[in-house]
């Protein structure tokens, strides 16, 4: 359970000056009773953040459009200041940065920091939405698993509900049975689903950051790579992505994390309107991005992309073997 500190101010020391007669006398004792009487004044709470993508990517704009919100409902109370994406630190370095005080707020995907806290690979293998993970209590027990684990706050869940597929430069090949082959195949690996690749497809893995795999792909290192259902065209990968694999599988493991100490010293009101825009961003970023993906595959279908679907039999294993793998690695 989170515990929220409430801290304790001073008043400013007062200095003290000598009496210049009966007039200055009293006009001290007045301002020093009106200083008494005076709440204190905290100054405006300011919090450093970066994001895990570059800026031109679907996600990236979703997190600065919450830390926009945020900032407007909070003005002249805190204040978020973005220092960047992985230009300014490293894309998987930013989860320890943020347990480390180096920075103070982290948008990125629960899987890479799944080495600390393992239980980001049920978020990545659930089925459900942040919403709806709010609401059954799994949030709150994921920000208690932060803060034991990691010394974090998990402010949300955001962007969340969006599927992966399997996509590939070359037709994949499919066996006997209807279910996707990869065996041969240059794959990009990731934390959010090697598991997946190398223990159940049987896949070895190339592991390289998304900010890599456009050149990778130009030059044919990699052939087949998990993504979401939205952004291959922000960050232009459809020049060489030809191929959607079905069925769909995982989702979006989307989190902002703040250092714990850091929201600590926070006052009560920044934490209060924080949270309520982290909320907001939770529900309005599911609907938002719902809408995307159907716009977006169409394009793809129009951009002479094409999805080659397993058989049922093999898309009910496929999915299986996907959940199966996180929640073992798990």
């Amino acid at each position: 359970m989170l515990t929220i500190f409430k801290r304790l101010h001073r008043c400013a020391p007062l200095s003290r000056t000598g009496l210049l007669g009966g007039m200055a006398t009293l006009l001290l004792s007045a301002s020093l009773l009106a200083s008494l009487s005076m709440s204190p004044v905290r100054a405006q709470d300011r919090i450093s953040a970066v994001h895990a993508f570059p800026a031109s990517l679907v996600y990236s704009r979703s997190f600065l459009e919450f830390v926009k919100n945020a900032n407007e409902a909070g003005k002249g109370v805190f204040e978020i200041q973005v220092r960047g994406g992985p230009e300014a630190i490293g894309m998987i370095e930013q989860p320890p940065a943020a347990r480390d005080g180096v920075v103070d707020m982290v948008y990125t995907a629960c899987a890479f920091y799944s080495s600390i806290v393992p239980e980001c690979d049920a978020v990545s293998s659930t089925q459900i939405d942040g919403p709806t993970a709010r609401k059954n209590g799994a949030t709150e027990l994921l920000n208690q698993i932060h803060q034991k684990r990691m010394g974090t706050v998990l402010l949300g869940w955001m962007d969340s509900g969006v599927r992966f597929n399997l996509w590939a430069t070359r037709a994949p090949r499919l066996d006997a049975s209807g279910h996707i082959d990869i065996k041969g195949y240059k794959v990009r690996g990731s934390p959010i689903y090697n598991a997946f690749l190398t223990n159940y497809l049987g896949a070895q893995v190339i592991n390289m950051n998304a900010g890599e795999l456009y050149t990778a792909l130009e030059r044919g290192t990699v052939e087949i790579t998990g993504w979401t259902q939205i952004g291959a065209m922000d960050l232009n990968w459809d020049r060489y992505l030809k191929f959607r694999i079905g069925p769909d599988f995982f989702s979006t493991d989307l989190v902002v994390i703040m250092n714990q100490r850091k929201w600590n010293s926070l006052s009560p009101k920044s934490r209060e309107i924080l949270q309520a825009a982290a909320l907001r961003h939770e529900s309005d970023s599911v609907k938002q991005l719902a809408d995307l993906r159907t716009r977006e595959l169409a394009e793809l279908d129009k951009r002479g992309v094409k999805f080659v679907a397993q058989s049922a039999e093999a898309s009910r294993r496929f999915i299986e073997g996907a959940r199966g793998a996180s929640l073992t690695r798990m």
